[in-house]
């Protein structure tokens, strides 16, 4: 099946075009960085595919991000999110590496993602590969519970233009693109995409100030030659966005009324892969990434990242296929502090990266494959840290594999956890908070053992059970003269967690699918801590289970039916109570170059939070939007 075939808006799809077998079988990269089959993977791997985008609903990246079961979305405000796997959510959940044709998307400001300015063209991805779990060999410091990889289609398969609108309630988004041949067996796509969000309520009606707007402006350009490929992308984007609390905050007896959170920034992505006579494959990528954020009246920030990396995958062996590479990266970050009680200190720093790898996959048997890899990369924090990695997968039948993994990664120190001051409001101590000079990095050793097959045709299933031991999470403590407060990582976890979903397909225009996610933590603190406070947000901040159940039908004359059924079970702290929400949408293809949408979201008539205090959080009520897709 053809990256064309999978792209969702470019042909009249059915669900018959792809069968179970298929999709089982679909090539990804994020699990061993070469291609390989799905059904092969020795990993918590879920691959959201354009057609599964498509026929969501989804207008944004975080709404496709649902579809994953092994994902805990959850939404704060119009712009705002919290996504995390395997644990930790948070409104800056910093242990889930995200990429977006291969550019880490994460800041070192605080080792997560900023989700507001995370915009990409849905009609120009061609999947998500979704792993929970370990990523650290291949993907370094950071990849700790789990690894999201966006990956956009070619520009040979974007040529002629696209149209996309789409306006509801919640807000509206226009879209469109052209692409074109180049030269020298190369082909162009050049895009531009606008969106507007309309405020959200809380729970007592209030409005919350967070409606916003955001342009942006990209392109990307393929060109193949007999062994060679060359891709080139860039974008700018500008907006802003309301910051989502009530009224006015009093800063040293001043009132100040919050302003837009500004935002801007682009980047400019070249990568170049060559296969070498004897089957080997050398890959060089580089990019750089400015992006500038103000958020009044606490800081303002200009950060800048150079990352150059490579990769050289040697030829398969009768019994071995080794993966090889390096990463250096520079981060040079530009912090203003405009607020009298709030600073990162030093305000400009620069940052560097160096990571090796190496990763081996033997075939032991024709049916049993051990991998084996590690990582060495250094950080200005903790210096050098050690990524070990060691998989075990056996095929007894072509439909079914069960495989096993230990893995040790580390999330190192962000800026957030060294370098926070708060100023005390007395003379002598200096400082209320001192930043976290002691910080070392969150190391998680994590035991998995998974099943994927087919037991039937119409049928598909993927289940993984996982242990993880966290040591050095984020703490605060008092200092040793207990004058004042420090950062430090004074807390271990203990999580186990399983996770479930599967297909089937009774006839091949319908098809209903499943996920589950299971988890059970425990928290301690280290005997000479004093943070109670943390240990309690801790064991409160991700639901329990969360399921979802989906049914997609192709109905006659071009119509698809879509119906999506989720529910997340209560939060501790802050209290959250579970939510049942119920998605439909119905798409018409009027011909063959046009696509007409209705999607509803939250139909069952309620509002719903889904993080954070009551006080501040939107509650999320009913939404319905209507889209048109033309192409030409």
């Amino acid at each position: 099946m053809s990256s064309t075939a999978l792209a969702g808006p470019t042909t009249n799809l059915s669900l018959a075009d792809m069968s179970l077998e298929e999709l089982s079988n679909v090539e990804i990269t994020s699990a061993s960085k070469r291609p390989e089959p799905l059904s092969d993977a020795a990993a918590s791997v879920f691959v959201i595919t354009a057609d599964d985008i498509r026929r969501s609903g989804a207008s944004n990246l975080p709404d496709a991000l649902r579809l994953a079961p092994n994902l805990n979305v959850a939404q704060i405000s119009n712009s705002g999110y919290s996504i995390s796997a395997r644990g930790f959510s948070g409104t800056s959940s910093n242990k889930l590496l995200v990429l977006i044709d291969g550019r880490s998307v994460y800041t070192p400001l605080f080792a997560g993602v900023f989700w507001d300015v995370q915009d990409v063209l849905l009609q120009d991805v061609e999947r998500i590969e979704v792993i929970s779990g370990p990523g650290g060999t291949l993907w370094g410091v950071n990849a700790v519970n789990g690894v999201i990889n966006v990956i956009t289609r070619s520009a040979v398969d974007t040529t002629g233009s696209l149209l996309v609108g789409n306006t509801g309630n919640r807000g509206s988004n226009v879209s469109a693109r052209y692409g074109g041949d180049l030269d020298g067996d190369g082909s162009y796509r050049i895009y531009s995409r606008h969106f507007n969000l309309n405020h959200t309520q809380l729970a007592n009606g209030r409005d919350v100030d967070d409606a916003g707007q955001m342009s942006q402006v990209g392109f990307r350009a393929d060109w193949e030659r007999a062994r060679s490929q060359v891709t080139m992308e860039g974008s700018l984007y500008r907006g802003d966005h309301g910051q989502p609390l009530p009224g006015s905050i009093v800063i040293s007896g001043r009132p100040f009324t919050l302003r837009n959170i500004e935002t801007k920034g682009g980047h400019l992505l070249a990568r170049w892969t060559r296969k070498l006579d004897d089957g080997s494959e050398f890959n060089v990528q580089a990019y750089v990434d400015h992006t500038e954020r103000v958020v009044p009246p606490t800081f303002s920030e200009k950060l800048d990242i150079t990352d150059v990396q490579f990769q050289y995958a040697l030829p398969r062996e009768e019994k071995q296929a080794w993966v090889l590479g390096g990463q250096y990266r520079l981060g040079q970050d530009r912090v203003d502090n405009t607020s009298v009680n709030f600073a990162f200190l030093p305000a400009d720093v620069n940052q560097t990266w160096t990571s090796l790898f190496a990763q081996n996959d033997i075939t032991l048997s024709p049916s049993l494959r051990l991998t084996l890899g590690a990582r060495l990369e250094s950080n200005d924090y903790t210096g050098v840290e050690w990524l070990p990695n060691a998989r075990l997968a056996w095929k007894p039948a072509a439909d079914h594999l069960l495989w096993t993994a230990l893995s040790r990664t580390v999330r190192a120190p962000s800026r957030l956890d060294r370098d926070p001051y708060i100023p005390s409001l007395v003379a002598n101590p200096p400082y209320l908070l001192a930043g976290g000079p002691g910080v070392d990095a969150e190391v998680a050793r994590v035991f998995e053992i998974g099943y994927r097959g087919q037991p039937t045709p119409q049928s598909s299933v993927s289940l993984s059970w996982y242990r993880s031991l966290y040591d050095n999470l984020h703490t605060q403590e008092l200092s040793a003269t207990r004058n004042y407060l420090i950062f430090s990582g004074r807390m271990r976890a203990a999580i186990n967690g399983l996770e479930a979903w599967g297909s089937y397909q009774p006839t091949s225009d319908w098809r209903l699918s499943a996920g589950f996610s299971g988890l059970y933590q425990r928290f301690a603190l280290a005997a000479d801590s004093t943070d109670r406070a943390g240990l309690a947000a801790a064991r409160g901040k991700d639901p329990a289970q969360t399921w979802l159940l989906r049914s997609s039908w192709d109905g006659p004359h071009g119509h698809e039916f879509d119906a999506t059924l989720r529910h997340v079970s209560m939060l501790n702290n802050p209290y959250v109570p579970g939510y049942l929400a119920f998605d439909l949408r119905w798409g018409w293809h009027v011909r063959t170059n046009l696509e007409l949408s209705i999607t509803g979201r939250n139909l069952l008539g309620t509002s719903h939070g889904e993080y954070t205090s009551v006080t501040t959080r939107s509650e999320i009520g009913p939404g319905v939007s209507l889209q048109a897709v033309m192409w030409f």
